[in-house]
């Protein structure tokens, strides 16, 4: 008999053999900012989640560089939209003058925090999708000058990385072109490589204001049925440049995650997305869970699956619940 029970027997031993670890470097924080004042306003169908006015900023900064987390994605929610978003493309733009004061905040605090622009139109649209639209269809090729005048906007407010989020074919090279043109060639790109059309990210859409008005993404987001097309997705943003590659969502898609893997030597990142938060959380409060336990759970899975780095609305809750705690499971 193979007694494989006898590194399970206490917790100093599980500890000893684990393979996988959770690194809370790793963790991304997503934040969501927009304009007013005195504003701490709690998503609705996002428990502990909350967008924030800039002049309030600081309260939640001052968290993540306690915590130590790996860094910080900022989605922005603008006064106005249009057709085509222009905000997002402006560095008076609700996501550029946060991520200006992100980075004044932390110079001024002598500490270094690793800021990411998500890079997409549906936040800034008056119509909610991630391009432009010619004749009531998200126009591709016309889009990628807007995400790329996008991405540059936000290394010029301080941006340390930029993520194109929206699915248009490529949106990296564009990107990278454009970036590479105006000097920044050392700014890398996480491309939302294998983001697929899925009924996960509803509670987001409450958070950023970003439903489409009509229609829905599945022309230019990934039929949830493919895995290998999802393969080719990620391949073809590393042949594009793109630094870092990612799957989205996490908990349904950890097949995609650990096919990857084998794939490529760049590093991979998850995004474990709104749904799949606000479900936990729903579970929790309702008392038919363990949070921390469940939590800790799904973020040891997405690293057992190849992931480096993984976006979670968890990473501030789950630093909290480490002090002190030596048996996460």
């Amino acid at each position: 008999m193979e007694r494989l029970r006898r590194l399970r027997k206490t917790p100093l031993i599980r500890d000893m053999v684990a393979e996988t670890q959770i690194k809370v470097k790793g963790l991304i924080y997503p934040i969501f900012v927009q304009w007013g004042s005195h504003i701490r306003q709690e998503v609705p169908s996002m428990p502990g989640v909350y967008r924030y006015s800039v002049d309030r900023l600081a309260e939640l900064l001052d968290q993540v560089l306690q915590a130590g987390i790996g860094g910080v994605m900022v989605f922005g929610i603008p006064e106005k939209k249009d057709e085509t978003g222009s905000d997002c493309q402006n560095p008076k733009g609700i996501a550029a003058t946060a991520i200006r004061f992100i980075k004044d905040y932390c110079r001024e605090k002598q500490k270094d925090l690793l800021v990411i622009a998500d890079i997409c139109l549906c936040e800034y649209t008056s119509h909610g999708h991630c391009g432009v639209l010619e004749q009531g269809d998200v126009a591709n090729d016309a889009s990628l000058p807007l995400h790329a005048q996008a991405a540059l906007t936000a290394v010029q407010a301080g941006a340390d990385m930029v993520a194109p989020s929206s699915m248009m074919d490529g949106v990296v090279n564009a990107i990278r072109n454009t970036l590479d043109q105006a000097g920044y060639t050392q700014i890398p790109i996480m491309g939302y490589s294998a983001k697929f059309a899925s009924s996960f990210y509803g509670p987001f859409r409450d958070a950023a204001d970003s439903a489409p008005q009509q229609g829905d993404r599945k022309s230019y987001q990934m039929d949830p049925r493919n895995g290998r097309e999802a393969l080719r997705e990620l391949l073809a943003d590393e042949q594009e440049g793109a630094d870092i590659l990612m799957v989205k969502p996490g908990l349904s898609y950890l097949d995609i995650l650990a096919k990857a893997r084998p794939l490529t030597l760049r590093p991979l990142a998850v995004y474990n997305v709104s749904g799949e938060y606000s479900m936990v959380k729903a579970a929790a409060n309702a008392g038919m869970i363990d949070e921390k336990r469940i939590v800790t759970e799904i973020l040891t899975a997405f690293f057992r699956a190849g992931a480096d780095l993984v976006i979670t609305y968890h990473a501030l809750d789950y630093v909290r619940w480490q002090e002190g705690n030596h048996e996460p499971f």
